[in-house]
């Protein structure tokens, strides 16, 4: 799920000239690839969200942007608090 759909304001040229299509808070995603870049920076590319790849210079190759990982959180953890919290107010 993404808990983080923002644009720092200097970056907001840069994203829309390469990224045609962003996440959206609260929206659920599946994860298609995690690009590990050698170590460098690590993102995601999702199933529901495709963009033109690009040449990107901090790792010196051409592949579609990912997504930070920052703005994501896996479902599973969403159900296990709920789980937990609900069982705190049952005691």
């Amino acid at each position: 799920m993404c808990v983080d759909d923002g644009i720092k304001p200097e970056m907001m040229v840069t994203i829309c000239n390469y990224y045609h299509n962003w996440v959206k808070k609260g929206k659920t995603y599946t994860v298609r690839e995690v690009l590990q870049n050698d170590d460098i920076v690590h993102g995601v590319l999702l199933e529901e969200i495709r963009n033109e790849p690009i040449y990107i210079e901090l790792i010196d190759k051409k592949q579609e942007p990912a997504f930070g990982m920052f703005r994501f959180r896996e479902l599973e953890d969403d159900r296990m608090m709920e789980s937990v919290e609900h069982y705190a107010e049952m005691i």
